[in-house]
C-alpha cells in the first residue's frame, strides 16, 4: 500500500474512533468545546442525547440548552486537624545521688546492700573512728573541768578577782566549741544517705581507704521518673508546664503511661533547632527504671479546615477543585487538600460550613451554569466534627539527629 493510502486509512480510523468516543463517553462534548472546536463539529461528533416525549434527557441529567443540570450535593463541614508530637526520651529518677564520704579513712562497716530501701539520714557505712572518739572524750573532760571551775568561782565570788571569773568563763566557752568540733568529726565518720531511695550496686568493700571523692553507692528515688526529650522549635510556644503527655516505655510496649510536663528549657538549641522538655511520670508500682528510653506523645490544638465528600474533589491541569452551588448556579472553587480521610477530605479553600458542593452529576457542569439539586441536600444537619492528626516525628536517640524533635 502506498504512503498516501496509509495516511488516508489512518485518518479514517482515527476519525471513526473520535466519533465513537464522542457518542459513547459522557462529557465528551464539553471536552471538545474546551479544545476550541466549533459547535457544529461538536454536534456531529458528540450530539446531545435524545429526549423522550416529556422533553427530559434520557441520561437522567438535564442537558445544556434543555434546562438546568440535575446534581446531588452534600454540605461542607469542618474539622480540626491536630498536631501530634512523637519523641524518644531518656528517663531518670526524680532524685538521684552518688553518696561519698565527708572524711577520709578506712571503711569498717557497710550496713546496706544493693536493692535496699533507705531513708534520708540513714547510716549506710562507717569509717574507722578511734581517733575521733578519743578526741571527743578529751573535749568532754575539758568541758567538765572548765564548767566546774566557773561554778566554783561563782560560789566564792568574794574570794576571787572578777578577771579570774571572766577568764574561767572564756575557757568554758572554748571547751564547749572544742567538744562540738570533736563530735562533728566523729559524726562525719558515719556515711549517711542524703535522700531516701533504693541503693544501687555498692562499689567499695570493708577495709578500703576512701576519700571525699570516692563513690560509695548510688541512691535513686524512682517514685517518679523524669523523661528528657526534644521538640522542634515550632512547638516552643505551645509547650506549657503541667501539660499532659502520654509515654510508653520502649522495653514495655502496650502499656501507656500518663504524665505531665515538669520543666522546659529556657533556650532553643542552635545546632538542632530543638527545645529540651522534661516530663514527669508516676512510678508508684516501681515498674520503671532510670535510664530507660520512652516514646513520648503530645497533642496540640491545630487549625480548623473545611471538609468535603471525597466524591466532590475533581482534578484538572490547574489542580484540584470542587463545584459549589450558589444561587442555583455552579461555581468552580479551587481547593488544596490538607488531609484525606476515608469519609472526609480536609481542604484549604474559600468554603463555609453548610455550602452545598456537588458529589454527583459533575460531568455536565460548567462555571456559572444553571443547576438543579435533586431533592434535599444529603448529609447531617449539624456540622461534622472530625479530628485528624498530623504527626511531627522526633527521635532523641542522639544529639546530632534531633532536627525534628530528636536527641
Amino acid at each position: 500500500m502506498r504512503l498516501w493510502q496509509q495516511v488516508v486509512v489512518s485518518v479514517v480510523v482515527i476519525g471513526a474512533g473520535v466519533v465513537a468516543w464522542g457518542r459513547m463517553a459522557p462529557g465528551a462534548g464539553d471536552v471538545l468545546r474546551g479544545a476550541g472546536l466549533p459547535e457544529g463539529i461538536v454536534a456531529v461528533i458528540a450530539p446531545a442525547p435524545a429526549t423522550g416525549p416529556e422533553g427530559q434527557a434520557q441520561s437522567g441529567n438535564r442537558q445544556r440548552g434543555g434546562g438546568p443540570t440535575l446534581v446531588v450535593t452534600r454540605p461542607v463541614g469542618s474539622a480540626v486537624i491536630n498536631d501530634r508530637l512523637n519523641a524518644i526520651g531518656n528517663g531518670e529518677a526524680i532524685r538521684s545521688v552518688t553518696v561519698t564520704p565527708s572524711a577520709t579513712g578506712n571503711l569498717t562497716d557497710i550496713l546496706v546492700k544493693s536493692g535496699d530501701v533507705v531513708e534520708a539520714g540513714q547510716v549506710i557505712a562507717k569509717l574507722d573512728s578511734a581517733d575521733q572518739t578519743i578526741a571527743a572524750r578529751q573535749a568532754r573532760v575539758a568541758l567538765d573541768s572548765a564548767r566546774e571551775k566557773v561554778e566554783r568561782f561563782r560560789r566564792n565570788a568574794s574570794a576571787f578577782a572578777v578577771q579570774d571569773l571572766r577568764d574561767a568563763e572564756t575557757t568554758l566557752q572554748g571547751a564547749e566549741l572544742t567538744l562540738q568540733a570533736a563530735e562533728l568529726d566523729l559524726k562525719r565518720r558515719d556515711i549517711t544517705a542524703p535522700t531516701g531511695g533504693i541503693v544501687g550496686i555498692i562499689t567499695v568493700n570493708v577495709g578500703d581507704y576512701v576519700t571525699t571523692s570516692s563513690p560509695i553507692a548510688n541512691i535513686d528515688d524512682r517514685s517518679e521518673i523524669l523523661v528528657d526529650y526534644w521538640v522542634p522549635e515550632r512547638f516552643a510556644t505551645k509547650v506549657k508546664v503541667g501539660q499532659p503527655v502520654t509515654a510508653e516505655a520502649v522495653a514495655q510496649p502496650g502499656t501507656p503511661l500518663k504524665g505531665v510536663v515538669h520543666a522546659i528549657d529556657n533556650r532553643i538549641d542552635q545546632a538542632s533547632r530543638t527545645l529540651r522538655v522534661r516530663a514527669r511520670i508516676d512510678n508508684a508500682d516501681d515498674r520503671l527504671r532510670a535510664g530507660m528510653s520512652f516514646a513520648v506523645t503530645m497533642a496540640f490544638d491545630g487549625d480548623r479546615y473545611p471538609t468535603v465528600d471525597p466524591l466532590a474533589v475533581q482534578w484538572s491541569g490547574d489542580g484540584s477543585f470542587v463545584w459549589r452551588v450558589a444561587a442555583e448556579k455552579s461555581e468552580r472553587v479551587p481547593v488544596k487538600i490538607v488531609q484525606r480521610n476515608p469519609d472526609k477530605v480536609l481542604v484549604d479553600a474559600t468554603l463555609a460550613d453548610g455550602d452545598p458542593v456537588v458529589t454527583e452529576g459533575l460531568q455536565r457542569l460548567r462555571d456559572g451554569g444553571a443547576v438543579s439539586m435533586a431533592g434535599q441536600q444529603r448529609g447531617d444537619a449539624e456540622t461534622p466534627k472530625v479530628s485528624a492528626d498530623r504527626t511531627s516525628e522526633s527521635d532523641a536517640t542522639t544529639r546530632t539527629a534531633k532536627a525534628e524533635g530528636t536527641r
